[in-house]
C-alpha cells in the first residue's frame, strides 16, 4: 500500500537541508546563546544573523522581528500587545480565522473588556470589504483589525495592501496571520500597510516549535512570556537555536524558487481539481478555488453518501493523508468552523482539505484520486 500525504496545510515535511543545516547547533555549538563565554557568543551570533538574514526577505529590519515557537504565540502576542501595549479597544475579524486568532480574540473581551466586531463574509469565505470599512467608519475607539492573509481550510486570499490601507484611513492597527502563505506568497513589510505579521517554519518545510512575530518599528510592547532578557526584552527564554537556524534555511530554500514551486504545486491542484469534477458527478469546492487563491489547499466539498463521514477515515487506511479542517483543531466534535459558517453544495456531503508541497508528485494525486473513485465506486478515466 502506497503512502501518500496530503496535508501540507498542517505541516510539510522538514527539508533534508534544513535538517543538515539544524544539525551543528544540537552537536557542536549548543552553548546558551545568553552565556557570555565564546561558546555562547559563537551561538549568539549566529541568531543575530539569522535574525538579519530572515528580517531581510521580508523587507523588514532585524529589530522587527521576535522569534517565538510559532505561528499561534506570535498570533496571541499581536493581539494581546494590541490590547495591553497599544490601548485597542476594539477587535475586528473574522469567524473563519484560525483559533489562534478567535480565542485570543474571545480571551481579551472577557479578561480586558474589549468590544469585538465580526466583518460579513459571503458564502464563498470571502471577507466583505464595504463592511470593513463601514465597521472602521463606526466607532473612534483605537482598533485592531486581524484578518488572515490566507484561510488554512479553504485557501481565500486578502489583499494585504487593500486591507492595511483602508486601516491606516480609519486610524487603526493592521494584524494578519501570515502563516499559511509565509514561504509561498512574497510578502514585503517594507511596502505593506501592516502592524504585526507572523510565521511558522513547519508550513514551508522547516521545523515544528518555531516562527517569528514581525513587530512594526516604533510600536509599545511588552512580553507575553517573562523570567529573561531574550529577544531585546520582548520574549523570555533560551531561544529554540537550531529551530532558528532551520527557519533560516527553509526561508533560503523557499524564498528564491518561490516561483517555481508556485508552478508545480498549483499545476498539482488544478490536475486534482479538474479530475474530481470529471470524476465524481456533483461535486463542489469549498471556498474561492481558483489560481490567485492559497495553491496550497483544495477543500473539497463531496455529494451526499450514505457514507460520507467514513470518507476521511477510508482514505487514512488506504494511505492517503489529508484532513476535514485545521489540524489545531484534531479531537473536537464539531466539525470544521470554516465550513460551518459557509454554504457548502453539498451540506451532506463530507469536507475533505487536500494540501500539497513541493514534494507532491502527480502520482501522489493519481492514487489519492484512485481512492476517492473506489469510494464513490466509480472507474478513474470513465
Amino acid at each position: 500500500m502506497k503512502r501518500v500525504y496530503l496535508d501540507n496545510a498542517a505541516t510539510t515535511p522538514v527539508a533534508p537541508e534544513v535538517v543538515e543545516a539544524m544539525l551543528p547547533y544540537y552537536t557542536t555549538h549548543y552553548a546558551n546563546p545568553s552565556s557570555t563565554h565564546s561558546f555562547g557568543r559563537e551561538v549568539r551570533a549566529a541568531i543575530e544573523k539569522a535574525r538579519k538574514n530572515i528580517a531581510a526577505y521580508i523587507g523588514a529590519k532585524g529589530s522587527e522581528i521576535i522569534f517565538t515557537s510559532g505561528g499561534t504565540e506570535a498570533d496571541n502576542m499581536a493581539i494581546t500587545s494590541a490590547v495591553r501595549d497599544l490601548g485597542v479597544r476594539r477587535l475586528i475579524s473574522t469567524k473563519l480565522e484560525h483559533h489562534a486568532v478567535l480565542h485570543s480574540l474571545e480571551a481579551c473581551a472577557i479578561q480586558q473588556k474589549v468590544t469585538v466586531e465580526y466583518v460579513r463574509v459571503d458564502e464563498k469565505g470571502s471577507v466583505d470589504l464595504v463592511h470593513l470599512a463601514e465597521l472602521l467608519a463606526g466607532s473612534q475607539e483605537k482598533t485592531l483589525v486581524s484578518l488572515m492573509h490566507a484561510n488554512n481550510e479553504i485557501g481565500n486570499v486578502i489583499s494585504l495592501e487593500q486591507v492595511g490601507k483602508l486601516c491606516r484611513n480609519y486610524g487603526a492597527y493592521f494584524h494578519s496571520d501570515t502563516v499559511q502563505t509565509m514561504g509561498h506568497f512574497p510578502i514585503d513589510v517594507s511596502k505593506l500597510p501592516v502592524d504585526f505579521i507572523t510565521c511558522a517554519a513547519h508550513k514551508f518545510h522547516g521545523p515544528k516549535g518555531v516562527g517569528f512575530l514581525y513587530l512594526r518599528s516604533g510600536l509599545s510592547f511588552s512580553p507575553l512570556i517573562r523570567g529573561g532578557a531574550q529577544e531585546r526584552e520582548r520574549r523570555g527564554g533560551t531561544e529554540n537555536v537550531a529551530g532558528i537556524i532551520g527557519l533560516l534555511k527553509a526561508m533560503d530554500l523557499a524564498f528564491p524558487e518561490m516561483e517555481a514551486h508556485k508552478k508545480h504545486v498549483l499545476d498539482l491542484k488544478m490536475y486534482m481539481k479538474k479530475q474530481l469534477e470529471e470524476l465524481i458527478p456533483g461535486v463542489s469546492f469549498n471556498g474561492v478555488c481558483s489560481e490567485d487563491c492559497l495553491y496550497t489547499v483544495l477543500n473539497v466539498n463531496f455529494p451526499a453518501h450514505p457514507n460520507a463521514d467514513m470518507l476521511l477515515f477510508t482514505l487514512d487506511l488506504k494511505g492517503v493523508a489529508a484532513s476535514g479542517g485545521s489540524a489545531c483543531s484534531s479531537g473536537s466534535n464539531k466539525g470544521s468552523h470554516v465550513i460551518n459558517n459557509l454554504k457548502p453544495k453539498n451540506p451532506d456531503g463530507a469536507n475533505i482539505r487536500f494540501s500539497f508541497s513541493r514534494y507532491t508528485t502527480k502520482d501522489c494525486i493519481d492514487y489519492a484520486l484512485e481512492q476517492v473513485a473506489a469510494f464513490f465506486e466509480v472507474k478513474v478515466g470513465v
